[in-house]
């Protein structure tokens, strides 16, 4: 975070601070390439400073920003360039995965391991990506997930059953 930043807006830096990660990797996910992950959550975080006098407290702040990105990454996969210009496919993230200590071996398991589920989130239906992102990687309670995608706790509770065997099946044919 820029220090000029942090002195203009020190509410809006610890926002940026505490949220920012969890946004990217949730863009990342969704866009399945990490420049246009970095671009999203740009433009998240400058839609979350121009409309945080709008923020009206009906839910957390938390799941008030993750609604922003999810329209915005929504927007984005159907705008016109996305659906007409085909874009090489980008290395994940977990090419960075390997620590100091990991042996190339396990970097490679990790990497591998990696691109299989991202393969597997890429067939399932937008909606059972979705929910099965917000409640594993973003850690989201069904109450957060129900109201960022406007059903009740319970339809998403059975929702993200049937997205569970879903994955389990399709993660077995990527094997």
């Amino acid at each position: 975070m820029p220090a000029r930043l942090e002195a203009v807006a020190p509410e809006f830096a610890e926002l940026y601070e505490a949220h920012s990660r969890q946004i990217f990797y949730l863009c990342l996910r969704l866009l399945s390439d990490p420049t246009k992950a970095e671009d999203a959550t740009h433009d998240v975080f400058l839609k979350v400073w121009r409309k945080l006098d709008q923020f009206r407290g009906d839910s957390s702040i938390r799941t008030w920003i993750y609604q922003i990105a999810l329209n915005h990454c929504r927007n984005l996969r159907q705008s016109w360039s996305e659906r007409h210009i085909q874009t090489v496919e980008e290395e994940t993230m977990l090419d960075t995965a390997g620590a100091g200590e990991d042996s190339p071996l396990r970097v490679l398991e990790l990497k591998e391991l990696g691109e299989r589920i991202q393969t597997t989130l890429d067939r399932l239906t937008p909606e059972y990506r979705l929910l099965l992102l917000l409640v594993a990687d973003e850690e989201l309670s069904y109450d957060d997930i129900a109201t960022l995608t406007d059903q009740t706790s319970d339809a998403v509770r059975g929702k993200l059953n049937r997205a569970r065997r879903v994955f389990r099946t399709e993660f077995a044919k990527t094997a």
